[in-house]
């Protein structure tokens, strides 16, 4: 079992020169460090990119890392985010499922893990949402998608300073190892992070790790 990631930028057409550029050169970037761990991820029409993961309850942890990145960004050079609506942010299907045709180049593969996110994705498009799951088990897809809906609502009410702060504790930083990366106190980071309801995101990913590698892991 693998997973396989399918998303698109949202409304992209809408986005300055400058904010593009910057969206296209952090995914890069985050694609680079995945490839270190051995997933392989392709940026293709410009604005859309799919992603696979060997180890799929790493999944929305890898989801959730990207559109961070994103939507930390605008168009200011400032070094410091200042309390902006967010401006760049993602639509996102994960499949998990068989790898049934395996080729160098992702674009080529296929299996039932690349149909349930392709087609997710295809069928959010006239949806109000941004982050879905399919799996093989449907009772897993229903308390995932119920739980993303959530997600999705909570994200909606970020700024970019709550989504950067919010990206480093993904990464794994402590508060004091955030304020020192962003020259800020510490007090402001866990303002930060509790208006972003990081609490109730990491509830929510680590419940997800614990499901998907119960039910997917070790060849399930």
């Amino acid at each position: 079992m693998i997973a396989v990631i399918s998303a698109d930028l949202l409304n992209s057409s809408g986005y300055s020169h400058t904010l593009l550029e910057k969206v296209l050169h952090v995914l890069k970037l985050e694609f680079d460090i995945l490839k270190e761990s051995g997933s392989d991820f392709r940026i293709y029409r410009g604005d859309s990119f799919q992603g696979i993961l060997k180890n799929p309850e790493e999944a929305l942890r890898v989801v959730l890392k990207i559109k961070t990145a994103i939507n930390q960004l605008d168009e200011s050079d400032l070094s410091n985010k200042r309390n902006m609506a967010i401006k760049a942010d993602m639509k996102c299907a994960i499949g998990i499922g068989t790898y049934d045709f395996e080729r160098e180049s992702i674009a080529e593969a296929n299996g039932q893990a690349f149909q349930f996110s392709g087609r997710t994705l295809d069928s959010m498009k006239t949806l109000n949402r941004k982050t879905q799951l399919k799996t093989p088990v449907e009772a897993v897809n229903e308390e995932f998608n119920t739980s993303l809906f959530l997600f999705d609502t909570l994200a909606d009410k970020w700024s970019t300073a709550s989504a950067e702060v919010i990206y480093y504790l993904l990464k794994g930083l402590k508060e004091t190892e955030i304020a020192e990366e962003l020259d800020i106190s510490q007090s402001a980071v866990n303002q930060r992070k509790k208006a972003a309801g990081w609490e109730a995101i990491n509830a929510l990913l680590l419940r997800y790790e614990k499901v998907i590698s119960e039910h997917f892991s070790n060849g399930k």
